[in-house]
């Protein structure tokens, strides 16, 4: 599954902290109090695969940091090796 890509294939935008922050939930009627559980849900659902990309997104770039550090090590090393007399 891509980020943001729900089950079924359909793509959301990218979820913005003031969405999250500023959401409000349409009230339940017919003598009942509170938010429409079922819209709660599938919003929790949106946050938690926006959430699981960004996790999987910092892990990635972290692999990368290490890589490319790892090759400029490598790279300094070498070059340092060849410039000695």
């Amino acid at each position: 599954m891509t980020r943001g890509t729900l089950y079924d294939g359909t793509r959301l935008a990218r979820l913005h902290p003031s969405q999250v922050r500023d959401r409000q939930f349409s009230t339940v009627g017919f003598g009942r109090r509170g938010v429409d559980p079922r819209e709660v849900r599938r919003f929790l659902h949106r946050v938690a695969l926006e959430l699981a990309a960004l996790h999987h997104d910092v892990a990635r770039l972290g692999e990368e940091n290490a890589r490319i550090k790892r090759a400029l090590r490598d790279w300094q090393s070498a070059w340092s090796e060849r410039r000695q007399p």
